[in-house]
């Protein structure tokens, strides 16, 4: 069985148990370095870097790179955690998304050079269903649908494009949406697993700052690990 590629933060690294043994391994594409932990049935990318003191910008991610290293390793599908704030009151901190759509305006990530395919954006229903099962196995909810609004980061959003936003789409984030282009790109079945850590600027209560979205992030990560270590363990058998 061919190796199942996994993108988040992290905190699945730091979990030692998840993941299994694996080795680091610095990969050369045509689209640059990335870095890798392998091991027989799992091929893992820290989208922001391994070192939590020198954290990968999100408009810094070489995700052309990132997913091409999984695709020369023979991953097929890739399944990402993603930290994502809310646009919608009722899509609280703590809460599980599942995205079936995105929405990405500037900057679009591509691999694709003089001959240009045109391809029609979207989530993979078979790893999107993958996702939803294992929570359900694991007792845990979340949200099945939600549209994901990508934006470049890394500065946070205003309250004024939060509210304009917010009428087309339920979360935002800034990693999602590139890493699914280029996922189809080079034909390889993706979706993500999106934890809600902070309202959108403007909709809390409270002003918005990175502490907050990093202790909501904090308190979801358990939830996380459980929904993983069980759709890998579902892929087992």
């Amino acid at each position: 069985m061919e190796p199942l590629g996994i993108i988040s933060g992290i905190i699945l690294l730091q979990d030692k148990g998840i993941l299994g043994n694996l080795q680091e391994r610095e990969m050369a594409t045509e689209f640059g370095k990335a870095c890798v932990y392998i091991s027989d049935d799992i091929a893992f990318i820290p989208r922001h870097g391994k070192d939590s003191k020198n954290h990968i910008l999100p408009h810094l991610i070489n995700n052309q790179a990132n997913l091409k290293a999984l695709k020369d390793i023979g991953v097929k599908k890739v399944i990402s955690v993603n930290s994502t704030g809310s646009l919608k009151k009722k899509l609280k901190p703590g809460t599980i998304v599942v995205p079936d759509d995105f929405i990405m305006f500037p900057g679009t990530p591509t691999t694709l050079s003089q001959k240009a395919l045109h391809i029609t954006p979207k989530l993979s229903d078979v790893v999107r269903k993958e996702w939803i099962e294992a929570a359900h196995d694991c007792g845990i909810k979340v949200s099945d649908g939600g549209i994901y609004w990508q934006t470049t980061g890394p500065r946070l959003e205003t309250k004024a494009e939060i509210a304009m936003m917010s009428r087309f789409a339920d979360l935002v984030g800034m990693t999602m949406a590139s890493e699914a282009v280029i996922a189809q790109e080079l034909g390889l079945h993706y979706a993500a697993l999106c934890s809600i850590d902070n309202y959108g600027h403007g909709l809390g209560e409270n002003e918005l700052t990175i502490e907050e979205i990093l202790r909501h992030a904090r308190r979801n990560t358990e939830i996380i690990i459980k929904i993983v270590r069980r759709y890998i363990e579902r892929r087992k058998g």
